[in-house]
């Protein structure tokens, strides 16, 4: 049977974490939803990355359990454009993952989404990414996290980047790669959601031109998939999301009998405190409509 677990990202607290809230008003706010599972961004969340202290560890692992929390997805980037003069070996990206891997491991997380650099506008991740992930298949294994390359737009799902990634997983015949969807692909309606720093086409366009792709394709990978990043821009005061297809994402997740982490994301307006507001709302339409489709 389907279980569907729910979590937060802490990307969706992006701004009130650097002004507002600490690390335990963020947990205090997730378990208080009723959710279950934390997300972070390795160098945006670690003080100190790559080497956090021993204290802060310490401090890690006390806050998951004072607020009943698990450690979910580990956000990692293995960046190869690094360099001006020159793109990053596979040497040197096999050892980035290797250390996120064994950092993740140290904070309890269980799956870790490597974000390599992308050489096309349809993100296809640089030529190294097969060689930095293969050499790193064993450690995964060793230490039971399983890595999960994002599936994000402008990327559909049916493309050549995810066709490498399944051929990838049933050549190796790993359990330790699979691909995490973002629930954006989904989008159907643009938002007038405003992000500083976007292009002049991009604001025309409002905050990314929707893929609204079937879920059809989203049940095809199911089989695939790790974790879901669900990815939401703005939801009103009567729990209705003009951009995501909720009802219709959870009754494919359900229908398909997939079971995992639904982790928080949101990218709306990043005014004070709307995010803490927003991701509530999320919650409380997940759990009503999962509710309403099982008939509990």
């Amino acid at each position: 049977m389907s279980t569907l677990k729910y979590g937060v990202s802490l990307y969706s607290y992006t701004g009130d974490m650097y002004t507002l809230m600490t690390l335990d008003d963020a947990m205090r706010q997730i378990a208080d939803l009723g959710a279950t599972g934390i997300e972070i961004l390795g160098e945006g969340n670690i003080p100190s990355y790559p080497t956090p202290s021993a204290a802060w560890i310490d401090r890690w692992h006390a806050l998951l359990e004072e607020h009943a929390l698990e450690a979910t997805n580990y956000g990692s980037w293995i960046d190869s454009s690094m360099w001006r003069h020159r793109d990053l070996t596979a040497d040197e990206g096999a050892d980035m993952l290797a250390a996120d891997l064994r950092l993740a491991s140290t904070l309890g997380f269980t799956t870790l989404r490597p974000k390599i650099g992308v050489v096309s506008m349809d993100l296809r991740p640089h030529p190294i990414w097969e060689e930095v992930i293969e050499r790193n298949l064993s450690l995964a294994a060793d230490l039971d996290i399983v890595i999960c390359p994002e599936i994000h737009a402008p990327t559909p799902i049916r493309h050549p980047v995810v066709e490498e990634y399944v051929s990838f997983i049933e050549r190796t015949g790993t359990d330790h790669f699979r691909l995490l969807i973002d629930t954006g692909i989904f989008q159907r309606a643009i938002t007038t959601a405003n992000h500083d720093g976007l292009s002049e086409e991009a604001q025309e366009e409002g905050w990314r031109k929707p893929l609204a792709l079937p879920m059809s394709d989203l049940e095809s990978v199911l089989p695939y998939t790790a974790f879901i990043q669900a990815k939401f821009f703005d939801i009103d005061a009567q729990l209705v999301d003009q951009q995501i297809p909720w009802r219709e994402i959870l009754e494919t997740l359900i229908a398909s009998d997939w079971s995992g982490y639904l982790s928080s994301e949101y990218e709306g307006d990043r005014s004070p405190y709307r995010a803490v507001e927003q991701v509530r709302r999320q919650h409380a339409l997940l759990h009503r409509l999962e509710g309403e489709i099982r008939g509990s």
